[in-house]
């Protein structure tokens, strides 16, 4: 039986043969959608299956996504994996998953194997300030997204990024603290070198500011005073934390926000380990929400990364290779999700 060619797909759907390979590229975010019900009903009636090997003897790249995740000790990464490899398998697409546990040299050289291995692109999800250690291999015609990381100066000009806006994030994590009546509210993180926290970081420095605070006298856990870690030894740091804040009823918050959830958690511990209740004698929210955050008792407050919508961006920015806008930023607002574990301040509650 002879092999059924683009040109009779495009036949069949009423459209040019560069319109099926658009879809098959995964070009489509500038699609009409019924033109691709009908390119994908075509493909499917006439049993229509690429030539891969063909293609990459022709493109020098083949069908695989290159993911390099900073941690697959934090359940945010493991989500985001799942919803780009299902993305990417709609698209005829296969993933390849590496860990660069936030170790910029780790990322070089997984960058620059999967690159000469022949990977479509590459979504990287580094919170590094700079992207200095692979801008060579960018140079060279590397399809480089990045993830969770919002665009820097100095970035290489055909890098595209898709971010939550951080700042907008710590914003409405503290204001919500700030709403419920909490005066004293803390931040909790590792050191602020990384984009991200210090994003996070800024947004809750505004909302206090706004409010007629000053952050330099609330009471954080930052930079020097916390630990370097990573995302597997997050919760550690959040137990740490809650430890050294809430010891002295005098001085200890009556809220706190949290870098990321899998901190949040451990604060919540921290907290029980002291005799506190969560939500009754100190507020937390978290950032990302993970599936632990609607689990844990009580379920936590935290700012929701879309993580299924950024995933989609990131595979249609990878795969539009029309050279339009090579340096696109896309920037998302993320959500706040009101749990049990934010309450107004108890009455009298002398902090």
């Amino acid at each position: 039986m002879a092999r059924v060619t683009i040109q009779q797909v495009a036949e069949a759907a009423g459209v040019s043969p560069s319109t099926v390979s658009n879809v098959l590229n995964g070009r489509t975010n500038r699609m009409v959608p019924a033109t691709k019900e009908r390119i994908d009903r075509a493909i499917a009636e006439l049993g229509y299956h690429p030539n891969k090997a063909a293609r990459q003897l022709r493109t020098g790249r083949t069908q695989t996504i290159g993911l390099i995740v900073p941690s697959v000790g934090n359940p945010f990464w493991g989500a985001f994996a799942r919803e780009l490899e299902l993305a990417a398998m709609t698209v005829g697409h296969n993933l390849l998953l590496c860990n660069s546990e936030r170790d910029a040299e780790r990322e070089r050289r997984y960058v620059q194997e999967l690159w000469e291995d022949g990977v479509r692109g590459i979504v990287l999800c580094s919170s590094l300030p700079t992207l200095d250690h692979v801008a060579d291999i960018v140079a060279r015609g590397l399809r480089l997204v990045t993830f969770d990381r919002q665009a820097q100066p100095g970035d290489p000009e055909n890098v595209i990024s898709v971010s939550i806006n951080n700042l907008v994030g710590g914003h409405l994590a503290t204001s919500h603290l700030l709403e419920l009546g909490h005066q004293r509210v803390s931040f909790v993180s590792g050191s602020l070198a990384s984009v991200n926290r210090a994003g996070r970081y800024r947004g809750y420095c505004m909302a206090l500011e706004q409010a007629g605070l000053d952050p330099a006298e609330m009471p954080a856990w930052t930079g020097a005073d916390a630990p370097a870690f990573g995302d597997v030894e997050a919760a550690e740091v959040g137990r740490r934390a809650a430890h050294a804040l809430f010891e002295d009823p005098a001085t200890a918050p009556t809220g706190v926000v949290a870098i990321n959830d899998m901190t949040a958690l451990g604060l919540c511990r921290g907290l029980r380990d002291l005799g506190l209740q969560v939500g009754t004698d100190a507020s937390i929210v978290g950032f990302d929400d993970i599936v632990l955050a609607e689990l844990y008792d009580p379920p936590l407050t935290t700012v929701r990364q879309p993580i299924a919508r950024m995933a989609a961006l990131a595979l249609e920015e990878m795969l539009d290779d029309t050279g339009e806008d090579p340096g696109r930023t896309v920037l998302l607002r993320p959500e706040l999700v009101v749990r049990g574990s934010t309450q107004a301040p108890r009455v009298g509650a002398s902090r």
